[in-house]
């Protein structure tokens, strides 16, 4: 199991430079975890995108009902408290956003703060590299 953020999942979802390296990771490890909230980050990304001018209203579409069906299958790390404090203690170690922060709390919270050899996929460069400062084993989907 992987723990995935945001940023890569969306290139799970709608079509990306970065898609095909996404779905050959999901085809050697198809189990996703992900922060709660990351279903509504991807809703938010996907329609900015179509507000935009950069999805059709069709695409959009497509790519919700695409993540519908992955948020079936994925765990989602919830625990709240335990999630605020590991990103709240990341946010004085490492030069992350308050969503990146969280994303890499959830995946400490899911790895019982032993990331060690435990994959984290991304395609941010700030959380990448503080996941590897963290600890896991970083992927980096390239286009």
């Amino acid at each position: 199991m992987r723990f995935w953020d945001s940023s890569s999942l969306l290139a799970l979802v709608i079509e990306e430079k970065r898609s095909q390296a996404c779905r050959r990771l999901t085809r050697f490890d198809p189990e996703i975890a992900v922060w709660a909230l990351t279903r509504t980050e991807i809703v938010s990304a996907i329609r900015r995108r179509e507000r935009a001018g950069n999805l059709t209203r069709a695409e959009a579409g497509s790519g919700l009902r695409r993540l519908e069906r992955m948020a079936e299958h994925w765990l989602e790390v919830d625990a709240l408290a335990l999630v605020r404090s590991r990103a709240e203690r990341l946010l004085a170690t490492h030069p992350l956003k308050a969503a990146n922060a969280i994303q890499l709390g959830a995946a400490l919270v899911l790895s019982k703060e032993n990331p060690r050899g435990k994959p984290l996929v991304t395609s941010d460069q700030h959380l990448s590299e503080a996941a590897d400062a963290e600890g896991f084993d970083v992927l980096v989907p390239q286009p």
